[in-house]
Protein backbone atom coordinates (compact mmCIF):
# COMPACT_ATOMS: atom_id res chain seq x y z
CA UNK A 1 0.00 0.00 0.00
CA UNK A 2 3.01 2.04 0.53
CA UNK A 3 4.63 1.32 -2.36
CA UNK A 4 1.17 2.27 -4.41
CA UNK A 5 1.35 5.82 -3.01
CA UNK A 6 5.07 6.03 -3.37
CA UNK A 7 4.26 5.34 -7.19
CA UNK A 8 1.35 7.49 -8.11
CA UNK A 9 3.16 10.31 -6.24
CA UNK A 10 5.87 9.98 -8.61
CA UNK A 11 4.46 10.02 -11.46
CA UNK A 12 2.35 12.80 -10.55
CA UNK A 13 5.81 14.88 -10.00
CA UNK A 14 7.17 13.74 -13.13
CA UNK A 15 3.97 14.70 -15.15
CA UNK A 16 4.06 17.90 -14.14
CA UNK A 17 7.59 18.90 -14.45
CA UNK A 18 7.52 17.81 -18.16
CA UNK A 19 4.25 19.44 -18.42
CA UNK A 20 5.99 22.45 -16.94
CA UNK A 21 9.01 21.80 -19.23
CA UNK A 22 7.03 21.88 -22.14
CA UNK A 23 5.52 25.29 -21.35
CA UNK A 24 8.83 26.55 -20.90
CA UNK A 25 9.96 25.25 -23.96
CA UNK A 26 7.00 26.56 -25.91
CA UNK A 27 7.61 30.15 -23.84
CA UNK A 28 10.75 30.14 -25.28
CA UNK A 29 9.49 29.36 -28.61
CA UNK A 30 6.88 32.10 -28.69
CA UNK A 31 9.78 34.82 -27.29
CA UNK A 32 11.46 33.70 -30.21
CA UNK A 33 8.87 33.66 -32.69
CA UNK A 34 7.47 37.38 -31.78
CA UNK A 35 11.12 39.21 -31.51
CA UNK A 36 12.39 37.48 -34.91
CA UNK A 37 8.94 36.89 -36.35
CA UNK A 38 7.75 40.31 -35.61
CA UNK A 39 10.48 42.64 -35.62
CA UNK A 40 13.18 40.96 -38.32
CA UNK A 41 12.88 40.58 -41.56
CA UNK A 42 14.16 39.67 -44.68
CA UNK A 43 14.59 40.61 -48.46
CA UNK A 44 15.38 37.87 -51.16
CA UNK A 45 18.26 39.13 -52.94
CA UNK A 46 18.61 36.16 -55.63
CA UNK A 47 17.03 36.08 -58.84
CA UNK A 48 14.73 33.26 -57.27
CA UNK A 49 14.72 31.17 -54.49
CA UNK A 50 12.85 28.47 -53.10
CA UNK A 51 11.37 28.37 -49.63
CA UNK A 52 11.41 24.88 -48.48
CA UNK A 53 9.69 22.12 -46.13
CA UNK A 54 13.35 21.40 -43.86
CA UNK A 55 17.08 22.37 -44.46
CA UNK A 56 17.52 18.89 -45.82
CA UNK A 57 18.96 17.81 -49.08
CA UNK A 58 15.90 15.87 -49.82
CA UNK A 59 13.09 18.61 -48.66
CA UNK A 60 10.25 19.92 -51.17
CA UNK A 61 9.39 23.47 -52.25
CA UNK A 62 6.78 25.06 -51.04
CA UNK A 63 6.97 28.42 -52.66
CA UNK A 64 9.06 30.51 -55.38
CA UNK A 65 10.22 34.14 -54.04
CA UNK A 66 12.16 36.36 -56.22
CA UNK A 67 14.36 39.09 -55.82
CA UNK A 68 12.79 41.96 -53.70
CA UNK A 69 10.27 39.94 -52.03
CA UNK A 70 10.13 40.43 -47.95
CA UNK A 71 9.65 37.52 -45.85
CA UNK A 72 9.53 37.90 -42.00
CA UNK A 73 12.27 35.82 -40.00
CA UNK A 74 10.67 33.26 -37.85
CA UNK A 75 14.63 31.41 -36.60
CA UNK A 76 17.30 30.52 -37.83
CA UNK A 77 19.57 27.42 -38.28
CA UNK A 78 23.29 26.25 -39.04
CA UNK A 79 23.14 22.80 -40.92
CA UNK A 80 26.59 21.48 -41.83
CA UNK A 81 27.76 24.91 -41.72
CA UNK A 82 25.31 26.43 -43.76
CA UNK A 83 22.92 28.57 -42.15
CA UNK A 84 18.91 28.39 -42.83
CA UNK A 85 16.37 31.26 -41.85
CA UNK A 86 12.70 29.83 -40.95
CA UNK A 87 10.92 32.28 -43.11
CA UNK A 88 7.15 33.03 -43.30
CA UNK A 89 6.35 34.60 -46.63
CA UNK A 90 3.69 37.67 -47.11
CA UNK A 91 1.31 35.42 -49.99
CA UNK A 92 -2.18 35.09 -49.80
CA UNK A 93 -1.59 31.45 -47.77
CA UNK A 94 1.45 32.96 -45.47
CA UNK A 95 3.50 29.91 -46.38
CA UNK A 96 6.32 28.98 -43.94
CA UNK A 97 9.39 26.96 -44.33
CA UNK A 98 13.17 27.61 -44.66
CA UNK A 99 15.21 29.07 -47.16
CA UNK A 100 19.08 29.24 -47.25
CA UNK A 101 20.60 32.58 -45.89
CA UNK A 102 22.76 33.41 -48.87
CA UNK A 103 19.71 34.17 -50.83
CA UNK A 104 18.34 36.61 -48.80
CA UNK A 105 19.51 39.95 -46.60
CA UNK A 106 18.37 40.69 -43.36
CA UNK A 107 16.85 44.05 -42.12
CA UNK A 108 19.69 45.24 -40.18
CA UNK A 109 22.52 44.62 -43.01
CA UNK A 110 20.01 46.30 -45.54
CA UNK A 111 19.53 49.56 -43.39
CA UNK A 112 23.59 49.68 -43.26
CA UNK A 113 23.73 49.78 -47.32
CA UNK A 114 20.50 52.29 -47.50
CA UNK A 115 22.71 54.33 -44.91
CA UNK A 116 25.43 54.18 -47.59
CA UNK A 117 22.85 55.49 -50.59
CA UNK A 118 21.43 58.06 -48.52
CA UNK A 119 25.11 59.68 -47.85
CA UNK A 120 25.74 59.67 -51.57
CA UNK A 121 21.72 60.40 -52.83
CA UNK A 122 22.85 63.60 -54.28
CA UNK A 123 26.03 62.96 -55.70
CA UNK A 124 26.51 62.55 -59.41
CA UNK A 125 27.75 59.33 -60.90
CA UNK A 126 31.48 59.88 -62.30
CA UNK A 127 31.41 56.61 -64.66
CA UNK A 128 29.65 53.17 -64.89
CA UNK A 129 30.72 49.87 -64.35
CA UNK A 130 29.75 46.04 -64.94
CA UNK A 131 30.95 42.93 -63.21
CA UNK A 132 33.43 40.15 -64.87
CA UNK A 133 32.56 37.59 -61.78
CA UNK A 134 30.24 36.93 -59.35
CA UNK A 135 31.39 39.60 -56.80
CA UNK A 136 30.55 40.52 -53.36
CA UNK A 137 28.62 43.86 -52.49
CA UNK A 138 30.55 44.80 -49.16
CA UNK A 139 30.13 47.79 -46.45
CA UNK A 140 33.75 48.90 -46.29
CA UNK A 141 36.91 48.94 -49.00
CA UNK A 142 38.20 45.72 -47.47
CA UNK A 143 38.29 42.14 -47.57
CA UNK A 144 36.43 41.10 -44.53
CA UNK A 145 33.54 38.02 -43.51
CA UNK A 146 31.84 40.45 -42.00
CA UNK A 147 31.20 43.29 -43.79
CA UNK A 148 29.49 41.52 -47.32
CA UNK A 149 26.18 42.79 -47.72
CA UNK A 150 25.28 40.66 -50.55
CA UNK A 151 27.00 38.84 -53.52
CA UNK A 152 26.48 40.30 -57.43
CA UNK A 153 26.33 38.20 -60.20
CA UNK A 154 27.77 38.24 -62.81
CA UNK A 155 27.27 41.28 -65.47
CA UNK A 156 25.88 43.22 -62.76
CA UNK A 157 26.08 46.75 -63.62
CA UNK A 158 26.12 49.89 -61.38
CA UNK A 159 26.77 53.93 -60.93
CA UNK A 160 30.08 54.52 -59.62
CA UNK A 161 30.25 57.38 -56.98
CA UNK A 162 33.60 57.47 -56.17
CA UNK A 163 37.09 55.27 -55.54
CA UNK A 164 39.81 54.46 -53.03
CA UNK A 165 42.86 53.39 -53.36
CA UNK A 166 44.34 50.58 -51.13
CA UNK A 167 47.67 49.49 -50.35
CA UNK A 168 48.37 45.67 -51.84
CA UNK A 169 47.34 42.86 -49.10
CA UNK A 170 50.56 40.90 -47.87
CA UNK A 171 49.12 37.83 -48.35
CA UNK A 172 50.34 36.30 -51.58
CA UNK A 173 46.95 35.24 -52.87
CA UNK A 174 45.28 38.65 -53.00
CA UNK A 175 48.06 40.14 -54.67
CA UNK A 176 49.67 37.77 -56.78
CA UNK A 177 51.72 40.31 -58.99
CA UNK A 178 53.21 41.69 -55.74
CA UNK A 179 56.54 42.72 -56.36
CA UNK A 180 59.12 41.64 -53.74
CA UNK A 181 62.22 43.93 -53.26
CA UNK A 182 63.80 40.97 -51.13
CA UNK A 183 63.79 38.47 -53.74
CA UNK A 184 65.55 40.63 -56.40
CA UNK A 185 68.72 39.18 -58.03
CA UNK A 186 71.96 40.50 -56.83
CA UNK A 187 73.58 43.20 -59.40
CA UNK A 188 77.57 40.71 -58.71
CA UNK A 189 77.97 38.19 -61.37
CA UNK A 190 75.33 39.71 -64.00
CA UNK A 191 76.44 40.35 -67.96
CA UNK A 192 77.18 44.52 -68.40
CA UNK A 193 73.63 44.19 -70.70
CA UNK A 194 71.87 42.62 -67.68
CA UNK A 195 73.45 44.89 -65.05
CA UNK A 196 72.05 47.80 -67.49
CA UNK A 197 68.61 46.31 -68.32
CA UNK A 198 68.00 45.99 -64.01
CA UNK A 199 69.34 49.71 -63.96
CA UNK A 200 66.48 50.31 -66.19
CA UNK A 201 63.88 48.59 -64.56
CA UNK A 202 65.02 49.72 -60.73
CA UNK A 203 64.71 53.53 -61.88
CA UNK A 204 61.54 53.27 -63.35
CA UNK A 205 58.89 54.88 -61.71
CA UNK A 206 56.93 52.73 -59.35
CA UNK A 207 53.19 51.58 -60.76
CA UNK A 208 49.45 51.91 -59.56
CA UNK A 209 48.92 48.72 -60.25
CA UNK A 210 51.88 46.71 -57.97
CA UNK A 211 51.57 49.04 -55.21
CA UNK A 212 47.49 49.76 -54.99
CA UNK A 213 44.05 47.94 -54.99
CA UNK A 214 41.00 49.84 -56.36
CA UNK A 215 37.64 50.23 -54.63
CA UNK A 216 34.94 51.40 -55.97
CA UNK A 217 31.71 52.78 -54.41
CA UNK A 218 29.01 52.15 -56.47
CA UNK A 219 25.08 52.74 -56.71
CA UNK A 220 22.66 49.82 -57.81
CA UNK A 221 19.28 49.75 -59.45
CA UNK A 222 16.50 47.79 -57.18
CA UNK A 223 16.69 45.36 -60.78
CA UNK A 224 20.51 44.47 -59.58
CA UNK A 225 20.32 44.46 -55.67
CA UNK A 226 17.94 45.61 -53.02
CA UNK A 227 21.32 46.92 -51.53
CA UNK A 228 21.55 50.05 -53.20
CA UNK A 229 25.05 50.97 -52.41
CA UNK A 230 28.28 49.48 -51.20
CA UNK A 231 32.36 48.58 -52.22
CA UNK A 232 33.35 46.55 -54.50
CA UNK A 233 37.21 45.31 -55.56
CA UNK A 234 38.60 46.79 -58.55
CA UNK A 235 40.13 44.01 -60.00
CA UNK A 236 36.18 42.35 -61.17
CA UNK A 237 35.19 45.78 -62.01
CA UNK A 238 35.09 46.60 -66.00
CA UNK A 239 34.82 50.64 -66.52
CA UNK A 240 31.88 50.81 -69.77
CA UNK A 241 33.66 53.79 -71.68
CA UNK A 242 30.80 55.09 -73.54
CA UNK A 243 31.66 53.78 -77.15
CA UNK A 244 32.33 57.04 -79.01
CA UNK A 245 35.46 57.87 -77.16
CA UNK A 246 36.80 54.53 -76.29
CA UNK A 247 38.96 55.20 -79.52
CA UNK A 248 40.70 58.39 -77.69
CA UNK A 249 41.50 55.77 -74.19
CA UNK A 250 45.75 55.52 -74.04
CA UNK A 251 47.65 52.67 -72.69
CA UNK A 252 49.50 55.04 -70.41
CA UNK A 253 46.54 56.97 -69.46
CA UNK A 254 43.22 55.60 -68.73
CA UNK A 255 39.71 57.16 -68.18
CA UNK A 256 38.40 57.28 -64.83
CA UNK A 257 35.48 59.56 -65.19
CA UNK A 258 32.99 61.18 -67.89
CA UNK A 259 30.60 63.57 -68.07
CA UNK A 260 28.52 64.70 -71.27
CA UNK A 261 28.77 68.49 -72.02
CA UNK A 262 25.79 68.08 -73.78
CA UNK A 263 23.51 67.85 -70.91
CA UNK A 264 24.17 65.89 -67.73
CA UNK A 265 23.50 62.21 -67.65
CA UNK A 266 22.31 61.05 -63.92
CA UNK A 267 20.81 57.89 -64.98
CA UNK A 268 22.12 54.60 -65.34
CA UNK A 269 19.72 53.42 -67.84
CA UNK A 270 20.04 55.20 -71.00
CA UNK A 271 18.12 55.32 -74.55
CA UNK A 272 19.16 52.71 -76.44
CA UNK A 273 19.30 55.46 -79.57
CA UNK A 274 21.22 57.96 -77.47
CA UNK A 275 24.20 55.40 -76.41
CA UNK A 276 24.76 54.88 -79.98
CA UNK A 277 24.78 59.15 -79.95
CA UNK A 278 28.01 60.75 -80.13
CA UNK A 279 28.83 63.66 -77.52
CA UNK A 280 30.75 66.28 -76.68
CA UNK A 281 32.68 65.06 -73.20
CA UNK A 282 34.93 66.04 -70.01
CA UNK A 283 37.38 63.15 -69.40
CA UNK A 284 39.02 62.67 -66.20
CA UNK A 285 42.23 60.24 -66.86
CA UNK A 286 44.93 59.11 -64.36
CA UNK A 287 48.28 57.30 -65.02
CA UNK A 288 49.62 54.53 -64.15
CA UNK A 289 52.87 56.49 -62.42
CA UNK A 290 52.49 55.95 -58.12
CA UNK A 291 52.79 60.09 -57.12
CA UNK A 292 51.25 59.99 -53.65
CA UNK A 293 51.33 63.33 -51.81
CA UNK A 294 51.21 62.88 -47.97
CA UNK A 295 50.61 59.51 -48.66
CA UNK A 296 47.70 59.89 -50.85
CA UNK A 297 47.17 59.28 -54.64
CA UNK A 298 45.42 61.68 -56.74
CA UNK A 299 42.41 60.71 -58.59
CA UNK A 300 43.09 61.77 -61.67
CA UNK A 301 46.16 64.00 -62.93
CA UNK A 302 44.78 64.51 -66.89
CA UNK A 303 41.63 66.45 -67.96
CA UNK A 304 40.63 65.50 -71.81
CA UNK A 305 38.21 67.79 -73.28
CA UNK A 306 36.40 66.44 -76.87
CA UNK A 307 33.88 68.55 -78.37
CA UNK A 308 31.98 66.53 -81.31
CA UNK A 309 31.24 68.80 -84.76
CA UNK A 310 27.83 67.09 -86.05
CA UNK A 311 28.90 68.15 -89.42
CA UNK A 312 32.32 66.74 -89.85
CA UNK A 313 31.05 64.14 -87.52
CA UNK A 314 34.22 63.79 -85.82
CA UNK A 315 35.40 64.79 -82.47
CA UNK A 316 38.04 67.30 -81.65
CA UNK A 317 39.94 68.72 -79.24
CA UNK A 318 38.50 72.11 -77.03
CA UNK A 319 40.76 74.07 -76.25
CA UNK A 320 42.97 75.64 -74.57
CA UNK A 321 44.61 72.65 -73.32
CA UNK A 322 44.89 71.70 -69.09
CA UNK A 323 48.12 70.66 -68.17
CA UNK A 324 48.90 67.67 -65.79
CA UNK A 325 47.07 68.29 -62.53
CA UNK A 326 46.34 66.74 -59.21
CA UNK A 327 43.10 66.35 -58.37
CA UNK A 328 40.44 64.26 -56.73
CA UNK A 329 36.54 63.47 -57.01
CA UNK A 330 34.23 63.94 -57.41
CA UNK A 331 33.86 65.73 -60.66
CA UNK A 332 30.45 68.53 -60.72
CA UNK A 333 28.71 69.23 -64.37
CA UNK A 334 26.57 72.31 -64.36
CA UNK A 335 24.69 74.65 -66.85
CA UNK A 336 22.42 74.98 -69.61
CA UNK A 337 22.26 75.81 -73.10
CA UNK A 338 25.19 76.95 -74.42
CA UNK A 339 27.24 77.04 -71.55
CA UNK A 340 28.01 74.86 -69.17
CA UNK A 341 30.61 74.86 -66.06
CA UNK A 342 32.39 72.04 -64.86
CA UNK A 343 34.13 71.95 -61.35
CA UNK A 344 37.50 70.05 -60.15
CA UNK A 345 38.70 69.42 -56.94
CA UNK A 346 42.33 70.46 -57.54
CA UNK A 347 45.68 70.39 -55.31
CA UNK A 348 47.46 73.64 -54.90
CA UNK A 349 51.26 73.03 -55.95
CA UNK A 350 51.99 76.60 -53.81
CA UNK A 351 49.77 75.73 -50.24
CA UNK A 352 49.13 71.42 -50.88
CA UNK A 353 45.37 72.44 -50.50
CA UNK A 354 42.69 70.84 -52.46
CA UNK A 355 40.48 73.53 -53.93
CA UNK A 356 37.55 74.09 -55.92
CA UNK A 357 37.66 75.14 -59.00
CA UNK A 358 35.78 76.35 -62.12
CA UNK A 359 35.50 76.06 -65.66
CA UNK A 360 33.37 77.30 -67.97
CA UNK A 361 32.80 75.68 -71.35
CA UNK A 362 31.01 77.92 -73.68
CA UNK A 363 29.36 77.38 -77.56
CA UNK A 364 29.37 79.37 -80.74
CA UNK A 365 26.87 76.99 -82.17
CA UNK A 366 29.61 75.06 -83.82
CA UNK A 367 32.12 74.74 -81.43
CA UNK A 368 33.41 74.83 -77.72
CA UNK A 369 35.92 76.81 -76.06
CA UNK A 370 37.03 76.91 -72.42
CA UNK A 371 37.62 79.59 -70.24
CA UNK A 372 40.42 78.46 -67.64
CA UNK A 373 40.63 80.04 -63.88
CA UNK A 374 42.72 83.33 -64.04
CA UNK A 375 44.71 81.62 -61.23
CA UNK A 376 45.39 78.42 -63.24
CA UNK A 377 49.11 77.86 -63.40
CA UNK A 378 48.68 77.16 -59.39
CA UNK A 379 47.44 74.05 -59.99
CA UNK A 380 49.55 72.75 -63.24
CA UNK A 381 52.35 70.32 -62.51
CA UNK A 382 52.91 70.62 -66.21
CA UNK A 383 52.22 72.86 -69.26
CA UNK A 384 50.01 70.85 -71.60
CA UNK A 385 51.26 70.78 -75.40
Amino acid sequence: MNFRKVFVLSAVLTVSVFLSGCGALSNAYNNLVSVAGLSSTCTVIAKKANIRTSYAVVATDLLEVKRGDELDVVDQVEFEKVVWYRVRARDEDQTEGWIEAQNVITSEVLEKSKKLAEDDKDAQPQASGLLRNKTNLRLTPEQKSENVLVKLDNGSTFEIISWKYVPKAEDPTDDPVRDDSNTRTPTRNRTKNAEIEAAKTENEPEKMDEKYDIWYKVRLDPSVSPAPSGWIFGRQVELQVPTDIVFYQQNNKKFVTWQKIDGVDTSLKEDPKAATKSNSWVILTRTNEVKAVNGEEPDFDGVLLLGYDKYDQSHYRIYPLIGEVWGKLPMKMEGTGDTRTFTLRLRNKNSGEIEDKRFVVTSDKTRYRLKLPEDMANYEFKVGR
